[in-house]
């Protein structure tokens, strides 16, 4: 765990639970207008009026989804929280408020969970969400942390996975592989100093794929790019996965069948030469890599001119009829059965 051992520790014991969460959440200001009690009774009371809700819930668990040697704890809690707003802002919705619960074993500090509060409170300020609840227990087993996020989004203007039709055109936002990557150098530098702790890994030439990993962004941004440009998904998905699990996902709900194009697939240069150094296929650890985060979305053909010119878009494919099957299109041009082959909460 990544924690100054010369630092004063405050064991959890000396505040008690309702003083703990009193002390973690001191800070946080209520923003949305749709927040009517945020922290301090026995729950939240929210007030939507005219707007659906969207609800998201995610469970990181120490060990299975995170590794304290290399991630440091503000960055934890930066990160459990993002990775549940995008899955709001994949309903085609706004975020506007989380819930996040804690257990916590007698390891961690009360500085230590300051500093992952410290990252709680940070995206909360960048996403502009209420923090409004949530709970702290004991464990056993070291750190688990759940968070649940909520959303409003206006009627009708939803986007569900099952809404793909043939003719449609695959686009996603911004590139991919870079999470997958930053974790195997992370991997690689975690081994080299159980060898050497004296070892002090020189990582400037990493530093897009390591924030990729350890700091990722939920793409608010396109929620409100598409809006601006008059802009509606037929079919959305986030990029938690890999690329070609969401891809099946949304194959398989919509009932149709996809063409990925291999050479249309957006990486970043460093992407490709910390590939090349790992002697891995980037168009692998694109389609299976999984924790990018990105937006992945059908639009109508109609639809193709409005969003062409944008950088922070790409088109990636072309949705056909389920007969059809899915495939990636390599750039050899020959067609390959997709498959999932990226992140099963099972197999650990």
């Amino acid at each position: 765990m990544i924690e100054d051992k010369n630092q004063h520790r405050t064991p959890l014991s000396d505040l008690g639970e309702f003083g703990l969460i009193d002390h973690l959440t001191r800070n946080f200001k209520v923003k949305q207008p749709s927040t009517v009690k945020g922290i301090g009774d026995d729950a939240a009371v929210l007030n939507f009026k005219e707007h659906k809700i969207v609800v998201s819930t995610d469970l990181l668990v120490e060990g299975v989804h995170f590794d304290l040697s290399y991630m440091p704890l503000k960055h934890l809690g930066y990160k459990a929280v993002v990775v549940n707003l995008s899955d709001v802002y994949a309903m085609n919705a706004q975020a506007t408020q989380v819930t996040v619960s804690i257990a916590v074993s007698n390891r961690f500090s009360l500085e230590a969970l300051e500093a992952l509060y410290a990252g709680i409170e940070t995206a909360a300020k960048i996403y502009n969400v209420d923090v409004v609840g949530g709970d702290t227990t004991s464990s056993t087993t070291g750190l688990l942390i759940s968070v649940t996020a909520i959303g409003q989004v206006d009627h009708d203007n939803e986007v569900y996975r099952n809404g793909a039709k043939p003719n449609n055109l695959l686009v996603v936002s911004g590139d991919l592989g870079g999470a997958y990557m930053g974790l195997q150098i992370l991997e690689r530098e975690k081994e080299v100093y159980k060898v050497n702790p004296n070892n002090q890994p020189d990582l400037d030439a990493y530093s897009y794929v390591i924030e990729r990993q350890l700091k990722p962004e939920a793409r608010q941004d396109i929620i409100r790019l598409l809006k601006d440009l008059d802009v509606r998904p037929t079919a959305m998905i986030d990029i938690s996965d890999g690329l070609s699990s969401e891809i099946l996902h949304i194959c398989k709900q919509s009932q149709v069948g996809c063409d990925l194009y291999e050479n249309k697939i957006p990486l970043d240069p460093q992407v490709i030469a910390t590939c090349e150094e790992f002697d891995i296929d980037s168009t692998t650890v694109a389609l299976n890599g999984g924790e990018d985060y990105e937006l992945l979305f059908t639009i109508s053909q109609e639809d193709y001119p409005k969003i062409k010119a944008n950088p922070s878009l790409t088109v990636i494919g072309y949705i056909k009829e389920k007969g059809e099957g899915i495939h990636l299109v390599t750039r050899a041009e020959t067609k390959i059965e997709l498959k999932a082959q990226g992140w099963k909460n099972f197999n650990v």
